[in-house]
């Protein structure tokens, strides 16, 4: 299955203006989560000030980067494969007389470090996700000496090292952007890497977190979405020199003129507070959309799992969080064939997608990775098992997304339009559910939020049409009956 409400996709370019003439060109890869997408940003910002200009594919690139992602076996593979067709392409421009830098970054970079040069040896840099305010440095070593490995974690913080984007190019990234409040996870969950490429929990200051939410948003972005390994553990130091919730920080930044919508992923249970509840039920414009990971259904998977949360702690949690906002839409995580998890382990994670009516979710067959305490462990479930198993709970999920869209027709919803649509004439933006939407419309509306009345389902989107003349919609409209109804 493929999720047709997933925010972002596993691999993406950052994108880029026109190079100057004399600029060096810059080509950034990206795969995995939305963190590493604002690192990938924040990368090329950094180079942007060392005349560097992003391009969208790696042909005739001085530099490439590959921003990995180390979460699942596969997504560790694709970045070797990308690797083999990237040296092809040094080769040449070494016939043409010309230089190709190749860099992984991120967290396959810091869990493999050196061994990434040794079974690539057209890698030039390898740099973990703590290092990314290094890189105009590193990559001036790397260029008089091919092989440099930096995956420390150093004392100083990345965040205030990195350059903010400038305006052009916030506004070429679109009206909706990242923001990262957090990195790193204290939680060590037995089968997850994080802990180890990623560190500690840390937050950012609540000064520093508004004073980019205000760049962007005098830049255009009208949504943005706070993101962290572990977002809802936010505990930055506020302006006051307490320690600040992520539920009053967005209360903070709803205060920005033009930010008009507030998201944040990922979440996990165990830090779901009472106040960041009652954010869902008091903060309009946080949206009514929630990815709140559970992995499994099952008490005795959940506890190998080191999750620190029961079957019954989640369905409470849902619970509370509907009771403050009856809109709301929930999206979650599942693994399937997680070692020891039986056949009854398997259907009370069914019980669960069908309990809860998920609107989407991510779900993936267990994938050992080296180093954490799941990949030793017994009774390791067998391949085919886990491809049964995850067909079995896809259908599920899809049935419940499908359920969720159709119960959209004739709704109208607030729309982001974000971007020129497939068709001439068509625009496409966001629903407050997360879902693309695609309508008429000039392409000097890029930007507004409008009333779009939902007039057909798609099978990865929803089509309607604007509700009214030129004019912006109420921020969102309470679907009360929508969640229940799906």
């Amino acid at each position: 299955m493929q999720d047709r409400t997933r925010p972002h996709p596993e691999i993406a370019e950052t994108g880029g203006a026109a190079a100057r003439p004399d600029a060096r060109k810059l080509y950034v890869k990206s795969y995995g989560c939305q963190m590493n997408v604002y690192d990938s940003q924040r990368m090329a910002d950094a180079l942007a000030r060392e005349g560097f200009a992003e391009q969208s594919g790696p042909e005739g690139a001085d530099v490439v980067i590959l921003n990995t992602c180390h979460i699942r076996e596969k997504a560790a593979e694709k970045v070797y494969s990308e690797l083999g067709r990237l040296r092809k392409l040094k080769s040449a421009a070494e016939r043409e007389g010309r230089r190709m830098i190749i860099a992984v970054a991120g967290c396959v970079a810091q869990a493999e470090g050196e061994e990434i040069i040794r079974r690539a040896p057209v890698v030039d840099l390898v740099v973990g996700p703590q290092s990314y305010h290094r890189l105009p440095d590193l990559l001036a070593r790397a260029e008089r000496t091919p092989g440099v490995v930096d995956t420390s974690f150093p004392v100083e913080d990345k965040f205030d090292a990195l350059p903010p984007a400038s305006d052009a190019a916030t506004r070429r990234r679109g009206v909706s952007a990242f923001l990262t409040v957090q990195e790193g996870c204290d939680k060590f969950c037995t089968f997850c890497v994080v802990p180890y490429t990623r560190g500690a929990e840390v937050s950012r200051p609540v000064t520093a977190i508004v004073a980019e939410a205000q760049r962007l948003a005098r830049a255009g972005v009208r949504e943005i979405t706070l993101i962290g390994q572990n977002v809802n553990a936010y505990h930055g130091e506020g302006p006051d020199g307490r320690s600040w919730s992520l539920a009053r920080l967005m209360a903070r930044l709803a205060e920005i003129p033009g930010v008009a919508r507030l998201r944040y992923t990922t979440s996990h249970p165990r830090d779901m507070s009472d106040d960041l509840i009652a954010a869902h039920r008091d903060l309009p414009m946080l949206m009514p959309y929630l990815h709140l990971p559970v992995q499994s259904g099952s008490d005795r998977v959940l506890a190998a799992m080191n999750r620190r949360h029961t079957r019954a702690d989640y369905l409470r949690l849902v619970e509370r969080l509907r009771a403050a906002r009856p809109a709301l839409a929930l999206s979650s995580d599942f693994i399937v064939g997680f070692p020891g998890e039986s056949d009854a382990d398997f259907r009370d994670t069914l019980a669960l997608v069908e309990e809860v009516g998920f609107a989407g979710a991510f779900s993936f067959k267990y994938s050992p990775r080296p180093g954490t305490p799941a990949a030793t462990m017994e009774a390791q479930v067998p391949e085919e098992v886990k491809i049964e198993r995850l067909a079995a709970l896809q259908a599920v999920i899809d049935r419940h997304q499908a359920a969720f869209n159709r119960a959209c027709l004739g709704r109208v919803f607030d729309v982001l339009l974000e971007k020129p649509g497939r068709h001439p004439g068509q625009l496409t933006g966001r629903s407050p559910y997360l879902q693309p939407v695609n309508v008429d419309a000039p392409a000097d509306r890029i930007g507004e939020i409008v009333s779009v009345r939902i007039t057909d389902v798609g099978p990865n989107s929803l089509f309607g049409a604007l509700e009214s003349p030129r004019r912006e919609s109420p921020l969102y409209e309470r679907a009360e009956s929508l969640a229940a109804g799906a």
